[in-house]
């Protein structure tokens, strides 16, 4: 199973003006790379946990459905199917009705009766998914601890950037960010 991001975030989890009032930095010369560090750490976050903190859409490939008709998805928390299809052997895609499909958004998995799926023709990535997922479309949805891990790891970063330009041994990211998203963190097999 392979995931493709199709729509990122609309916005980050910290405006430029929140970091900066974090990082108490009152000048505009360091706003593109405060900006960009944002970007960064909210994806090493996501990264680490598995969890689109704002809502995203993600396309998700499969080569055949499971005999159980559950598809559990290696990042999350999923909100919504937004689009289903599966692929005759000549490569054409036909629409599978994503209303038919039920989201356990605790467990993290797509489910539809297998006997209702209808089987690709095609071996390879004969199935897609569309799937949007995050904890919501705004910052106010993201977990507080989640956000100030973001927060804390654009502190780190912005701080040790000198630092880590030159080849000194800073940890990439900190025991505590490390600490504030372990509960978070959804493990694969």
């Amino acid at each position: 199973m392979s995931s493709i991001l199709l729509s990122p975030p609309a916005i980050e989890p910290w405006t430029l003006s929140e970091a900066k009032n974090f990082l108490r930095v009152a000048h505009a010369d360091d706003d593109a790379v405060i900006t960009s560090l944002i970007a960064a750490a909210r994806g090493q976050i996501e990264a680490q946990t598995r969890c689109g903190l704002i809502a995203q859409t993600w396309r998700i490939a499969r080569d055949h459905w499971p005999e159980d008709g559950r598809v559990a998805l290696r990042i999350g928390p999923p909100r919504n199917v937004v689009a289903a299809r599966v692929f005759d052997a000549a490569g054409n895609a036909r629409a599978v009705d994503a209303g038919r499909f039920v989201l356990d958004k605790a467990a993290g998995v797509i489910a539809a009766p297998p006997w209702s799926l209808p089987q690709p023709g095609r071996a390879v990535a004969g199935i897609e998914l569309d799937v949007e997922i995050g904890f919501g479309a705004n910052a106010a949805s993201v977990p507080q601890l989640l956000r100030h891990a973001v927060r804390s790891l654009v502190a780190h970063w912005y701080d040790n950037r000198g630092l880590m330009a030159i080849g000194g041994n800073v940890a990439m990211m900190p025991g505590s960010v490390h600490a504030m998203i372990a509960s978070y963190r959804v493990l694969s097999l």
